[in-house]
């Protein structure tokens, strides 16, 4: 199901349950801004989430209540996820959904990093 990336958020979600330790995740990375692990039904080879240590539904979110630490903090980790999984150099994509246009399934904000082949085109198919 869709989310509305307006919604308040649900303390009740996978990811902050992720977050509180009640659901284990496979790490692949930790600071005190973000927490990346690998997605449990992965779309390309290498598939990892980061997500940022708060309670944000969408980017619109993230970026208009974060502090500034939090925000700078979540993309640095974004960044330092791509580099230790050694991703830069065949290259990798960064994707965020927010709402329901965009098929978000947890209305938690995450990033989805792809990577390990090839990827296509950015849309699997022209939009009308």
């Amino acid at each position: 199901m869709a989310v509305d990336a307006r919604a308040p958020y649900d303390t009740s979600n996978i990811f902050a349950r992720i977050l509180r330790g009640e659901i284990p995740c496979k790490k692949v990375y930790e600071d005190d801004f973000a927490l990346a692990f690998h997605d449990i039904n992965p779309q390309a080879p290498v598939h990892v989430l980061v997500i940022p240590k708060g309670e944000y539904v969408s980017m619109a979110d993230f970026t208009a209540k974060a502090p500034d630490t939090l925000v700078t903090g979540f993309f640095r980790a974004v960044g330092k996820v791509a580099e230790e999984l050694e991703l830069v150099e065949g290259g990798y994509r960064i994707l965020a959904n927010a709402g329901t246009n965009s098929h978000q399934e947890v209305p938690h904000l995450h990033v989805h990093i792809f990577a390990g082949a090839p990827l296509g085109p950015m849309l699997a198919s022209k939009i009308s």
